[in-house]
């Protein structure tokens, strides 16, 4: 793939927060760095900014470029992202995000980018009025990272009629785990922002269970506080009888060290775009349970061997997990990784976006 070098890309993900997307479009900056001039336009200050130095340093096809704004529609990122693009002669541009694009359109008028959208999250208003069908309409490729988004989009968004939806998934890397490392404990893992609708609650309330059943563990919840859900989080966590068994980690850039020393990932989310830490667990050979929605319907149509629960049933989910500790069920991890090796492998990833690059 080296000789299919394209021509300069612009990757624009301007959420101030820490979660899969942003994630992500980091990712995908680095992957991509082999094949094109990367500039990665993100909001000042934001978590994208600050993260930048730790994970693309080094890189130097990549460069960084942030926006000062307090609204989706900003005369700044018209402004600006119209002077970077023009600046760095860039030919396409990876929107990772949704509310900024209106004022996006307004900064390539007359310009000829390849505009491509990259959709991670399922939306549940349509956007078909004249406004929206305006600022999609210069949209050349819509992205989606899993098939529920992609029909989600049929329902969703205004194609312009020149735009194509595709599918690509998120590649996963096989984390090679040093299973001497595991606690001899029973060790439970959450990762991710915490957040409502996330599953850490549920996670939590589960773990009642074990101890109801004399069935001594640890739970570490990974990940940092969303704004304005701490309050309400750490409300439940501190009436908790057994909360000396459950550690906030708070935010990690060392997840491995987790996954090592973890026996079960426990991720009762409501609804995932991909769901990137739960299949880094499944490849890390955790068994792993969710609830039975959006992606994690999707990979046990491909194969992958999980406890899956009715959605929301907290009861049903204590059961599994009860199950599981017990090593009532077992499941197939060899086939777990070779599914993910076929399915979410980077070379695939790469393959198909140098697919749509110009």
């Amino acid at each position: 793939m080296k000789n299919n070098y394209k021509k300069n890309v612009s990757i624009i993900c301007l959420s101030p927060n820490f979660g899969g997307m942003e994630i992500d479009a980091i990712k995908l900056a680095n992957k991509l760095s082999s094949y094109s001039k990367i500039i990665l336009v993100a909001k000042e200050n934001g978590f994208i900014a600050q993260k930048f130095d730790n994970n693309c340093l080094n890189n130097q096809n990549i460069s960084l470029e942030t926006v000062k704004f307090k609204s989706s529609l900003s005369f700044n990122i018209i402004k600006i992202a119209r002077d970077i693009v023009m600046r760095n002669n860039i030919k396409n541009v990876i929107f990772f995000g949704a509310s900024e694009l209106k004022s996006l359109y307004f900064s390539f008028l007359g310009l000829d980018i390849n505009l491509i959208v990259r959709h991670g999250t399922t939306k549940s208003t349509p956007k078909k009025d004249w406004f929206h069908k305006l600022i999609y309409s210069k949209v050349n490729y819509h992205v989606s990272i899993s098939k529920h988004i992609h029909k989600n989009l049929d329902y969703i968004i205004p194609f312009g009629k020149n735009s194509k939806s595709i599918l690509i998934y998120p590649s996963v890397k096989n984390i090679n785990i040093n299973k001497k490392e595991k606690n001899d404990k029973l060790t439970l893992l959450h990762t991710g922002r915490i957040a409502n609708g996330k599953g850490q609650i549920d996670a939590i309330k589960a773990c009642s269970i074990l101890v109801e059943n004399n069935i001594d563990f640890i739970f570490y919840v990974v990940g940092g506080f969303e704004k304005d859900y701490e309050k309400e989080f750490l409300d439940f966590y501190n009436n908790l009888n057994y909360k000396d068994k459950i550690i906030l980690a708070g935010f990690s850039n060392e997840i491995e060290k987790y996954l090592e020393k973890s026996h079960i990932f426990i991720f009762p989310s409501y609804g995932e775009g991909f769901g990137n830490s739960f299949i880094e667990a499944i490849s890390s050979g955790l068994d792993c349970i969710s609830y039975s929605n959006t992606s994690f319907l999707e990979f046990r149509e491909i194969g992958l061997d999980f406890g899956i629960v009715k959605d929301k049933n907290i009861e049903i989910l204590k059961e599994t997990l009860l199950k599981i500790s017990k090593k009532e069920v077992v499941f197939d991890i060899e086939k777990n990784k070779k599914i993910i090796n076929d399915s979410f492998s980077e070379d695939k990833e790469i393959r198909k976006y140098l697919r749509i690059l110009k």
